[in-house]
Formats: structure tokens, sequence, C-alpha cells
């Protein structure tokens, strides 16, 4: 069931930073549009946000980058976003179980926010509700997800 994005968070008086996004050549169309929406919501939320965007062959290197980024190139937070479709074998539920473990994994033992925006979906017409449309787009609320998470760390760091 779909429900309707967060609200937008609050402008932050002390600007957000530097944001990676990591995103999946594979299904493309989709996963530009989600990128697009992600940063479109950044810039509205803060114009002076520097963002890097990192394309990754598939949705299965996207956390390899992911890694890679955070250790060259130290941003606030990585936003990962890809799509895989369900298909007649189990191999999209394998891919999606592993970037799932790792994306956590890579966000607990940096400390660097790793927003997991891979859609595992079960068809096109799910996928393009949630990667070509403005309610419900994903890439949003990867965004939104990303600044929230920092607005708190640093409200945590500064306590």
């Amino acid at each position: 069931m779909l429900k309707h994005l967060p609200t937008r968070p609050r402008v932050s008086v002390q600007g957000i930073g530097r944001i990676a996004i990591v995103a999946s050549r594979y299904n493309t169309e989709l996963v530009e549009a989600m990128v697009a929406k992600a940063q479109e919501e950044i810039m509205s939320t803060d114009p002076q946000a520097k963002i890097e965007v990192v394309h990754a062959p598939g949705s299965f290197e996207i956390p390899f980058l992911a890694q890679l980024i955070i250790q060259r190139h130290k941003p606030d937070a990585v936003i990962c976003l890809g799509v895989i479709l369900r298909g007649a074998t189990g191999h999209a539920d394998l891919i999606a179980a592993s970037i799932s473990d790792t994306l956590c994994q890579l966000s607990v033992t940096t400390g660097t926010p790793v927003i997991h925006g891979v859609l595992l979906l079960d068809n096109e017409e799910q996928a393009k509700e949630r990667c070509l449309g403005d309610e419900y787009n994903r890439g949003t609320e990867a965004a939104r997800a990303a600044l929230e998470v920092l607005r708190e760390a640093r409200g945590i760091i500064t306590r």
C-alpha cells in the first residue's frame, strides 16, 4: 500500500552540506526520474547544497560505490536509488536482500547516513507509480529522509 510522502523538513539555517546520490543505470527511465526528484527536493530546501551523482551499472553495485564515495569524498549523506523488478526466478529477491543488508551496515559502520532507495517491485506499473509520479515519488522521499536524518544528527551532536 502506497503512503503519501512525508512532510518536507524545515529549511536548516546551517545548510545541508554535501550529498552523494548513487544511482543504478539499469531501468534508467525510472531511476533517473527518482534522481531528478531527489535533486529537486534537496535544492528546494537548500540551493547551496552540493550534490554529486554517481552511476552504478546495476543496483547490486550501488553499495560498493557508496562505500568508495564515503571513504574518498566524505559526504554528509548518501542517497542510493535503483529499481529491481521481480522476474520468473528468485534472483531479484537475493539481490535486494544483499543490497539492504550492505547499505544498513555501511551506514552504521561509517557513521554516514545512507538512505536506501533501491526499490524491489513486482511489475512496471508499481515502478511507474513510485518513480515517475509526483504524489508518491521515492526519489523525493529519499531526499527528505536524508535531510531529516542530517538535521537530527546535527541536533544530537550539538547537545
